[in-house]
Parts: C-alpha cells; sequence; structure tokens
C-alpha cells in the first residue's frame, strides 16, 4: 500500500519569514546561525492545515563566549507567536550531544526542511554522525516515548487524533533500530514503508493520516481498536529498560570541528 504524507504549505512565504527571524536573532544575540530545520509534525510529514511550524537551529558565538570563566546559557526560545516557535542549541552543546547520541539532534540532522545550512560545516557533521550514534540508546528513547505518549494522551474513549502519531512514529523508529538500519528517518511515510506490512495496520494508519491532515490540531476522534492493540502488543513485547550508558567517543573529531567552526566563523 502506497501511504503518502505531505509538508502542508511550508511555502515560500513561510520560508522567508523563518529566515527573516533567523536574522534577527543573529542580530540580537551576536551569533551564526550554522543549520535551521522544521522539527515537528511538519518535518515528519503528517501536518494538519493549523499546524504551527516548529523550527530548530543550531549557532555558533563569537570565539570570546567560549573563553569565559563562567558558562552562559546554550539555548535561544523564540515562541514568536502560536503559529511560530523557534529554538536553537549552542554549537559545543550541540556537538557534546552528538558525543553523547542524543536521538532528538541525530533526527534534526534528517528533517526534509531545511531553512538554513553552511552546507560545509553541516557536511562534516553529516559525515561522523553515524559513528556516534547508539541504537541501544535510541531505542530506549523512542520506546519511553511512546510508552509516555500512549499512557498521557490515549486512554479516553475519545483521543485527539493527532497523539496516535506521536506514539506510532517511536514505536516504528523502535522496529527500524531493530531491524539493524541505523537511524530512524525523520518523515513518517518512509519508516512506515520499511517497518510495517500488516495489510489490516496499514489501511488504519492510512485512514487516520487522511483524517488528520484534513482535520484541524485539535481534532478528536473515537479511540482505534487496531491501532490500540498493535501500540500495547509492541510496548510489551519492547519492555522497558534503563537507559544504557553511552560508549566511549573519540573527542578529537568533535573537538577539531567545534575549534575550526569557532574560529572560522567569526573571523
Amino acid at each position: 500500500m502506497n501511504i503518502k504524507t505531505g509538508l502542508h504549505g511550508v511555502d515560500e512565504t513561510m520560508r522567508e519569514r523563518v529566515r527573516g527571524v533567523l536574522q534577527q536573532i543573529e542580530a540580537e544575540y551576536d551569533v551564526r546561525v550554522l543549520f535551521a530545520c522544521e522539527s515537528g509534525s511538519r518535518g515528519w510529514g503528517f501536518a494538519s492545515p493549523d499546524s504551527d511550524y516548529d523550527v530548530r537551529f543550531l549557532y555558533v558565538h563569537k570565539p570570546e563566549w567560549y573563553l569565559r570563566v563562567e558558562s552562559s546559557r546554550d539555548v535561544i526560545e523564540k515562541p514568536i507567536d502560536t503559529e511560530l516557535d523557534v529554538c536553537g542549541w549552542e554549537w559545543r552543546k550541540a556537538l557534546g550531544l552528538l558525543k553523547r547520541a542524543n536521538p532528538t539532534l541525530i533526527d534534526w540532522l534528517d528533517s526534509p526542511v531545511i531553512y538554513r545550512q553552511n552546507d560545509d560545516v553541516m557536511a562534516r557533521v553529516n559525515a561522523v554522525s553515524d559513528r556516534f550514534f547508539s541504537p541501544e540508546r535510541a531505542r530506549w528513547h523512542y520506546r519511553s516515548m511512546a510508552h509516555k505518549n500512549f499512557r498521557h494522551y490515549l486512554q479516553g474513549d475519545e483521543v485527539r487524533l493527532k497523539k496516535y502519531f506521536y506514539v506510532l512514529r517511536p514505536l516504528l523508529a523502535v522496529r527500524w533500530i531493530e531491524a539493524g538500519k541505523g537511524a530512524p528517518p525523520m518523515r513518517f511515510d518512509r519508516l512506515l514503508q520499511e517497518t510495517v506490512h500488516e495489510g489490516p495496520l496499514l489501511q488504519e494508519i492510512a485512514e487516520l493520516l487522511t483524517a488528520k491532515q484534513r482535520a484541524g490540531e485539535a481534532q478528536y476522534g473515537p479511540r482505534r481498536p487496531i491501532l490500540h492493540a498493535f501500540i500495547e502488543a509492541e510496548l510489551a513485547r519492547t519492555e522497558a529498560t534503563l537507559a544504557p550508558s553511552p560508549g566511549k567517543r573519540d573527542d578529537a573529531l568533535l573537538d577539531a570541528l567545534l575549534f575550526e567552526t569557532v574560529l572560522g566563523h567569526h573571523a
């Protein structure tokens, strides 16, 4: 079954608005944005017509920022309005998270919606990101996310349609990881195509996708027994485990990338 998903209108007008916000952030905080992407349902490919925009970015300061006795805040958060949410991580923080195999950061790197990118720097990051991916840590992350969202959002007789995908996507990511495919893709359609082969389940997800993409973000509907049975079976099958400690990683690659990026982009 061919299930298509869409990005629902990340058009040039919105792209220009996001680029303008990123320029304002650079001026206000005296930083350089290296990468900016869409991280929410528009990046996943199952947005509703009224879905907001979740922009996530990575930025670098001038060299003197890194030469202070006391460390400074390493996150920039800019909830612009109900339509646009913008949040960024400082470059040293981002590389530290990459070293610790942070699944969220690795997810951003695969976003199909890129608003800004320094090609040279991000090519170097993407070239080494696989070395820092931890299947065990990612599996724990996605399984925990699915369990938490299922218990929190999908226990009533009427549930928000979008919340099914907050459970389905991480569960399919677990399947992807268990199949030895590496880091799960951000796009839901690719994830679905390569991890689900049960006909009734595919049909149920296809119907839910259609309903979700036509409805508003707050749309409720009756709980779906086929999806609930699948979710409960997968959660039982995978079981909960303790988060594994990240294995030892070679700091030299990331140290060099930090050093060269900081010096090279504010010279």
